[in-house]
């Protein structure tokens, strides 16, 4: 079989917990974005507009709508008959059946799949960042410096730094030491969790720690060969890359796509992003509709007002609706007369008619703090609101939800409703 000269192995079985009630259900990675694409486009769309052509994409938590999602390959010109995409779940051996428990344990359970292509070198990616890189430049950097692994990098401000991985490198890029989210960073180049090893450098690594519980890129392999060879570079990046892992990071990013002139441009034609396009009707906009600086997907029935949001395909929204700065996912009801602002509502979901969704001022919120800390309303996926209700900021609905779950016709501010969510 010919040989691939790097092979991509994409990193998608996060549960994505920090987005809450939005990956109840599916892995963040299959997460709506934009109203017409799934995050995981964005890397896969990147790998083929790079000339990358041979994709392992490792699963594990609520895989099936990736899988569904990816099928093939066809969208991204990624059915190959040699190479192409591969969805790669946690699979049982003679000796154990072993979830994943790390992100290079993950790559370490899949070395069979690599050594198939026998490539030269190995690029390691996530499934969970909105972002357009060409990966052949970076490849081009590693092979200039004759590189054991290339760390790709971007600069953040300083006060943000300590969020992240950052390394500290020299004019050449030659990194000189790590430092994993340290509470006082001497570094602002932060680690995007994009990877380059050469292949035979990457594998003797996974071997050497293949029994380190949780065996991770960042806390084990980097410092493992670091320490080996000191053959370790930055690739600095400064185009837009997010990291949507929280509420608001993701509605931020969402928002931007806004922008008069965005910084992260859905139409280019040269660096184009791809997607599973099923075949529906085109978008409606009744007559008295208004629609102003949104992103509309298809088959969309607009009866109301939409403003600063992104409204997924197969959307309804009601007479004298009016949504504002939210995102609507694919095949979601607003009911006539319903007010929605600055909510995320996911997939199939049906809100009454004449609510409020998002009033008042701002509180903790009782269930998740640290999740739900932006403002915002979410609802997941396959969840109803009742006719009538007022939903206060900060707050979470997942389910079928009764009147006599509001009460008073009210969820407070800072409150939930966590209901068992309904079949597709």
């Amino acid at each position: 079989m010919a040989k691939k000269e790097m092979v991509a192995m994409l990193l998608a079985g996060g549960q994505g917990s920090r987005l809450g009630v939005l990956t109840e259900d599916t892995a963040k990675p299959a997460v709506s974005f934009g109203g017409k694409y799934r995050i995981i486009d964005f890397p896969l769309s990147n790998c083929i507009n790079s000339g990358v052509d041979t994709v392992g994409v490792l699963t594990q938590y609520r895989h099936l709508r990736l899988n569904t999602h990816i099928g093939i390959g066809i969208p991204w010109d990624l059915d190959r008959n040699h190479g192409g995409v591969t969805l790669l779940p946690p699979y049982e051996t003679n000796e154990a059946s072993n979830w994943y428990s790390g992100t290079a344990n993950a790559i370490y359970q899949n070395l069979e799949f690599i050594e198939e292509y026998s490539p030269e070198y190995v690029l390691i990616l996530g499934g969970d960042h909105i972002y357009k890189m060409d990966y052949q430049v970076m490849l081009d950097f590693h092979k200039s410096r004759g590189a054991d692994i290339t760390i790709a990098c971007m600069p953040v401000p300083w006060e943000e730094a300590s969020r992240f991985g950052v390394v500290i490198a020299d004019e050449n890029g030659s990194i000189k030491d790590f430092e994993e989210k340290p509470a006082h960073p001497s570094s602002n180049l932060a680690s995007m969790g994009i990877y380059i090893f050469s292949a035979s450098v990457l594998k003797e690594a996974l071997i050497a720690l293949k029994d380190q519980p949780g065996c991770d890129f960042g806390m084990h392999v980097i410092p493992y060969i670091h320490e080996k060879s000191h053959n370790c570079y930055a690739y600095e990046f400064n185009g837009y890359w997010k990291d949507v892992g929280t509420l608001g990071s993701y509605w931020q990013a969402n928002m931007e796509l806004l922008d008069d002139v965005p910084e992260f441009n859905l139409y280019e034609e040269f660096w184009k992003v791809y997607t599973k396009n099923d075949i529906i009707r085109p978008q409606y906009l009744g007559p008295h509709s208004r629609v102003t600086r949104s992103i509309v997907g298809e088959g969309a029935v607009i009866m109301g007002e939409v403003s600063g949001s992104v409204i997924g395909a197969g959307v309804e929204i009601g007479e004298d609706a009016r949504v504002t700065d939210s995102i609507i996912m694919e095949n979601s009801v607003i009911g006539a007369g319903t007010v929605v602002d600055k909510a995320i509502i996911a997939e199939n979901t049906v809100v009454g008619v004449d609510c409020v969704v998002g009033e008042g001022e701002y509180a903790d919120n009782v269930y998740n703090p640290k999740v739900y800390a932006f403002d915002l309303v979410t609802v997941s996926e396959n969840s109803s609101v009742p006719d009538g209700v007022r939903i206060g900021r900060n707050t979470a609905i997942s389910g079928k939800t009764l009147p006599e779950d509001y009460k008073n016709g009210k969820l407070a501010a800072g409150q939930v409703i966590i209901k068992e969510v309904g079949p597709a």
